[in-house]
């Protein structure tokens, strides 16, 4: 998933001080402090790519993230091999490995996948329509709506992901939500929210709203009608950011 461009040819102990103690906080989130596994490790890792603290096409030398961590090399090493399972880490034979860059074409791919999840996702949701999850669904989109109020951006976008893995969780569908989760770190590694178009934040209100309505009827079919359109506009909107439109 690499871009045709030259990759950053600096590393991590290269880049600013502020940027290190950022690398090593992902280390340190959570109650649970251990921050000597391959686990946190590969979840610090993960984190830091997701929110692009590691950017695209960054090298990824053993040493310098050992450093940065202040772990040996073996967790930091069984890191980078899980993250190149994942897609976001791409290793070569002879350079080590980089942050994995989205091309044009994984982003059209992505959201060609991603109509296809979602919409699945909204469907089952629909038909099992757990107690509580409309209400959870309405609450989210009130409080996106307070954000697009206060055009508190990056608020709008969190909240827009946990609306999506709510109607996902409540699909019921473990390997439906495994690969909706992969879908969500594409996404958020993408350069820019889709919420920064003009009109978008409306829009995505509206189209939130109805799913949770064809959820609320138990309307499968409608369900996944409107959560595929939303992917679609979705789609539509993500090229005219990245062209510029």
């Amino acid at each position: 998933m690499q871009e045709d461009r030259a990759p950053t040819t600096s590393g991590i102990t290269s880049q600013s001080e502020e940027s290190v103690e950022r690398l090593r906080a992902y280390l340190h989130q959570g109650a649970a402090v251990r921050g000597r596994t391959t686990d946190d490790v590969t979840g610090a890792m993960r984190e830091a790519i997701l929110d692009g603290v590691l950017s695209p096409s960054t090298w990824l030398r053993e040493s310098e993230l050992a450093a940065a961590f202040k772990v040996s090399r073996t967790p930091v090493r069984e890191a980078l091999k899980r993250l190149a399972d994942e897609g976001l880490v791409v290793k070569t034979a002879h350079h080590g490995a980089m942050v994995a860059a989205l091309s044009l074409e994984d982003v059209l791919a992505l959201y060609v996948v991603r109509e296809d999840l979602e919409g699945l996702a909204a469907r089952l949701a629909a038909v099992r329509c757990p107690e509580g999850l409309v209400d959870q669904l309405d609450e989210i989109n009130a409080s996106m709506r307070e954000a697009a109020d206060r055009g508190d951006v990056a608020g709008l976008s969190k909240l827009n992901l946990a609306w999506h893995r709510a109607l996902r969780t409540g699909a019921a569908n473990p390997y439906l939500e495994r690969f909706l989760n992969q879908v969500e770190h594409a996404v958020r590694r993408l350069p820019a929210t889709t919420l920064v178009h003009p009109g978008r934040p409306e829009e995505v209100l509206a189209e939130h709203e109805a799913v949770a309505r064809a959820v609320k009827e138990r309307d499968g079919e409608a369900a996944e009608a409107e959560a595929r359109a939303h992917m679609r506009r979705a789609r539509e909107i993500r090229l005219a950011v990245l062209l510029g439109g």
